[in-house]
């Protein structure tokens, strides 16, 4: 089989803009090129050419002489085309036409307008549609849409951020979509306030990265003119007096900085063009710095205050602190509106979030607790960092993590995310396994960025070979992770919201581009106290906000 040198053949098929039609020629065998042509006539080129004409030649007649728009019209010559487009560019492909390739549906009529799509991929929009006939009703897809009970939150929301109070919380589980949601209401504000400014408060770099990404992605499809785009964290601070009008990401600890130090005033001398503030992670708002930073960004009456999360709480036993909460919001809260008793079983009957299987893992304790050390963690919210160190770092510890990552990965599972206890337990686990021949990665507060960014592409890579990613005190929340199939959760804590964070990494459901299935292994010091049901955590706060 002879293939013609790969110059544009190449090029496009790397890309993610399509397939010329030249293109798609230079990627099938010179067999299947020959198919495209009439046989009289390729018995007269045969000759022209003195034998088989082949390679560039064939090609370069091909584009010549074949209609590639009045080809894919015809329905049993567009099903030839389809098995033979390369396997670089079928994901692209379907996702462009909305059908699978290789299945009955590709078979089934094609309307108008997926016929566009398809032509659209090939280049050729501009080309007379031939072999579609236009229906009656068809459906027009959006760009940045939302599920049901998402239109229903947004709704919902809309309301309570217009009354006199102004402030509300939505509240939904992990993976199922705050992000996209509050998009919706932060365009919606943009578009009725020109000029105006979204500020979006969050603590940590990954959460205000992925914020930024949702918004220009959403701003795309629901925008109605250029608006600025404002990063302020790290040694990152815009011109303030300069941004007017658009959306403004903002780190909890650069805002705390500046108004303490150096810039006091800048939150309220920029509150009166502020028309929304977003709170991801809402229940850390009432602490007394963020609180601050709040109020004074919101001091504007037309300023809405919105909050995000999936645990509506400070803690699982403390009424007073859930209580300051939800006052704060005004007892505002907008949940699921779903079929059923729980929202999140209801999610993951239907596919939006990956039914979780818990595990729990018990390690020998290395190390006895002392009264002391009881006493102070019965009364604490969460086990003290000191203790957490010392117990998790003892052999029979280390021990059960790494027995419990490397039975998920002899049993199937290629990526398996691990929530260590500190930052040396999550070195010497990630070493320990590379030792033992599993890819793997460290991710903490200390790991240099260039690092941190190789091991998540490694773990979010589309390849089969299994890959462990072990972290401390960073992916807990605003992380990404629909490929991985198992959580491993070795961090001792009593706090439920930090628990359901991490359950929550890993639970996004096929119809959001997860699994269907999850594994959460817990492992636990038979002398501390633990978790295990998602679905009580989600409503365990209700009788506060009720």
């Amino acid at each position: 089989m002879t293939r013609p040198p790969a110059d544009e053949a190449s090029s496009t098929v790397s890309s993610g803009l399509g397939l010329t039609a030249s293109g798609f020629f230079g990627t099938i065998s010179d067999r299947d090129v020959r198919r495209f042509l009439d046989p009289g006539l390729l018995r007269v080129l045969d000759a022209i050419f003195g034998g088989k004409i082949l390679g560039d030649d064939l090609r370069r007649v091909t584009n010549s002489l074949v209609d590639f728009a009045q080809v894919l019209g015809d329905p049993q010559e567009r099903e030839r085309v389809l098995s033979l487009v390369p396997s670089t560019k079928r994901p692209e492909l379907e996702a462009r036409i909305g059908r699978r390739l290789g299945t009955p549906s590709t078979q089934q009529r094609w309307t108008h307008s997926e016929v566009r799509r398809l032509l659209d991929f090939f280049g050729l929009l501009d080309e007379q549609l031939i072999g579609a006939e236009p229906l009656a009703i068809e459906t027009a897809q959006a760009r940045y849409g939302l599920f049901d009970h998402q239109r229903r939150a947004v709704s919902d929301l809309a309301p309570l951020l217009a009354d006199f109070e102004r402030r509300a919380v939505l509240h939904l589980p992990t993976g199922v979509g705050k992000t996209r949601t509050a998009m919706h209401v932060v365009a919606e504000t943009l578009r009725r306030h020109e000029p105006g400014i979204v500020v979006w408060l969050a603590s940590g770099r990954e959460l205000l990265e992925q914020a930024i990404d949702a918004f220009v992605i959403a701003w795309e499809h629901l925008g109605t003119r250029s608006v600025q785009l404002g990063s302020m964290w790290g040694n990152r601070t815009p011109d303030l007096p300069a941004f007017t009008d658009g959306f403004l990401a903002v780190s909890l600890a650069k805002a705390w900085a500046l108004m303490g130090s150096r810039d006091p005033g800048w939150a309220a001398r920029l509150a009166p063009r502020v028309r929304l503030v977003v709170f991801d992670e809402a229940h850390q708002s009432v602490a007394t710095t963020y609180k601050r930073i709040t109020k004074e960004l919101t001091v504007d009456y037309r300023c809405a205050l919105l909050g995000l999360t999936a645990t509506p709480g400070r803690t699982w036993a403390d009424i007073d602190a859930d209580g300051r909460l939800a006052e704060f919001f005004a007892d505002n809260k907008v949940t699921l509106t779903v079929p059923g008793d729980n929202p999140i079983n209801y999610l993951i009957d239907q596919g939006y979030l990956a039914r979780p299987i818990f595990r729990t893992l018990f390690a020998q304790p290395g190390y006895k607790l002392t009264s002391t050390e009881r006493t102070r963690i019965a009364r604490s919210l969460d086990i003290p960092p000191a203790t957490i160190a010392r117990l998790s770092m003892s052999a029979q510890y280390v021990a059960a993590v790494l027995a419990a990552v490397e039975d998920l990965v002899a049993t199937g599972h290629q990526r398996v995310l691990v929530f260590a206890a500190t930052v040396d337990h999550a070195r010497v686990l990630t070493a320990i396994l590379a030792v033992r021949g599993i890819r793997s990665g460290v991710v903490t507060a200390t790991t240099p960025l260039r690092h941190r960014d190789r091991a998540i592409t490694r773990f979010r890579a589309n390849d089969e070979t299994p890959f462990v990613l072990v972290n401390f005190g960073v992916l807990t929340t605003g992380f990404d992770a629909p490929r991985a199939t198992a959580v491993v959760i070795a961090r001792p804590t009593k706090s439920l919201v930090l628990y359901s964070q991490m359950v929550g990494r890993g639970i996004r459901g096929p119809k959001a581009g997860g699994t269907e299935e999850c594994t959460i292994v817990t492992v636990v010091d038979p002398t501390l106290p633990g978790f295990g049901d998602v679905a009580a955590a989600f409503l365990n706060w209700e009788d506060v906000w009720q």
